[in-house]
C-alpha cells in the first residue's frame, strides 16, 4: 500500500449483525472489524471509522471503512494479503473485498452518493399483477428535492429535506417489477424502506399515489404509510472521490430469482426462499470481486 490510510470495501448478511454501530455485549460490524484487527495487532483507538451505518437486518453488498494501519504493515502489504488477513479473521456472514491506500486527510463518510434496493416483492400485500405503471409513477414521486419528514424516522437536529437522485423500479430480465432502485447522495433513517412500503402500497392498495404526494408536500401533517422490512433492503453501492473502479454500478442479474405465490400463505413460506435468494446475491457478487 502507498499510505498508512487504507479504505476497504467490505459487504455483510443483515442477518448475522445487530446492526453496524458497536454495542456492548452484541455483535455488530464495527465490534467485528475492530476484533479482527485486534487479532491482527493492527488495532489502535481512533484508526476505524466506516461510511455507512445500517439497522439489524439490512444486508450490504458494499459499505466503505477507513483503516489507519500501522506504517510497517501497510507499507510492505498488498492488497491481496491485507484481504486474506483480514477474512481469515472475520466472522462468517461478512466479508472484505477491494482495499487500496488513500489520502491521509481522506474523510470516509463524505461520499458523493449511496444506492438501495430494495425487493418490494416481499411485502405482505405484494399483489400477484402489478400495475408496473403505476408502480413506475411511485417511484417518479421520490425523485428531486422534497421534505421526507413522513418518511423517516426523524433524528433530533437533521435536516428533513433530502434530493433524491434516482428513484425507478427494479425490474427482472422478463420484466417483472422486483423492487426500487433508489440512489442519492444521503438517506435517513428508515427513509428508503419507509419509501418502498408506500411504493408497494400504490400498486397493492393500501394506499394512493395521492396519499404519497400528501406525505411528502404536506411534512407539518402527519402520514404513516408504513415501514417495509428490513430484510429486503440492501446497501448496493456507495460512490466515493476513491473509490473509482472498485464497483461496476450496473445493477445485479436476477433472472433466477423466484415470483412470489399469490396466497398469504403460500407467499409467507416463500419469503424463507427470498431470503436465501437475496443472501445468494451477495455471495455471487463478493465472489467475483474476490476471485
Amino acid at each position: 500500500m502507498d499510505s498508512d490510510r487504507v479504505m476497504v470495501a467490505l459487504g455483510y448478511h443483515g442477518d448475522a449483525f445487530h446492526g453496524s454501530q458497536v454495542q456492548p455485549d452484541i455483535r455488530t460490524v464495527e465490534g467485528a472489524l475492530i476484533q479482527a484487527l485486534e487479532r491482527l495487532g493492527w488495532w489502535r483507538e481512533g484508526c476505524l471509522e466506516m461510511s455507512s451505518r445500517t439497522d439489524a437486518g439490512v444486508s450490504v453488498r458494499m459499505n466503505l471503512a477507513r483503516i489507519d494501519l500501522p506504517t510497517e504493515v501497510a507499507r510492505p502489504i498488498e492488497e491481496t494479503n491485507l484481504l486474506r488477513a483480514m477474512n481469515d479473521n472475520l466472522p462468517i456472514g461478512m466479508v472484505v473485498w477491494s482495499a487500496r491506500g488513500i489520502p491521509q486527510k481522506t474523510r470516509i463518510r463524505h461520499s458523493t452518493s449511496r444506492h438501495y434496493l430494495f425487493r418490494t416483492e416481499v411485502m405482505h400485500d405484494w399483489p400477484r399483477e402489478v400495475d408496473a405503471e403505476v408502480f413506475a409513477e411511485a417511484c417518479s414521486l421520490f425523485e428531486g428535492e422534497h421534505d421526507f419528514t413522513n418518511m423517516c424516522r426523524l433524528e433530533e437536529e437533521k435536516d428533513p429535506m433530502r434530493t433524491i437522485d434516482e428513484c425507478t423500479p427494479w425490474l427482472a430480465p422478463d420484466g417483472r417489477v422486483i423492487g426500487i432502485s433508489v440512489r442519492a447522495h444521503s438517506f435517513l433513517w428508515n427513509q428508503v424502506r419507509r419509501m418502498a412500503s408506500a411504493i408497494s402500497g400504490a400498486v397493492s392498495g393500501r394506499n394512493t399515489l395521492d396519499d404519497i404526494r400528501t406525505a411528502l408536500d404536506s411534512p407539518e401533517d402527519p402520514v404513516d404509510l408504513g415501514r417495509s422490512p428490513s430484510d429486503g433492503l440492501v446497501l448496493w453501492s456507495i460512490e466515493n472521490p476513491h473509490s473509482d473502479g472498485m464497483t461496476d454500478g450496473l445493477l445485479p442479474e436476477t433472472s433466477w430469482f423466484s415470483e412470489p405465490p399469490s396466497d398469504m400463505r403460500g407467499h409467507t413460506r416463500w419469503l424463507a426462499l427470498a431470503r436465501l435468494e437475496m443472501d445468494t446475491l451477495l455471495e455471487r457478487e463478493w465472489l467475483k470481486r474476490l476471485n
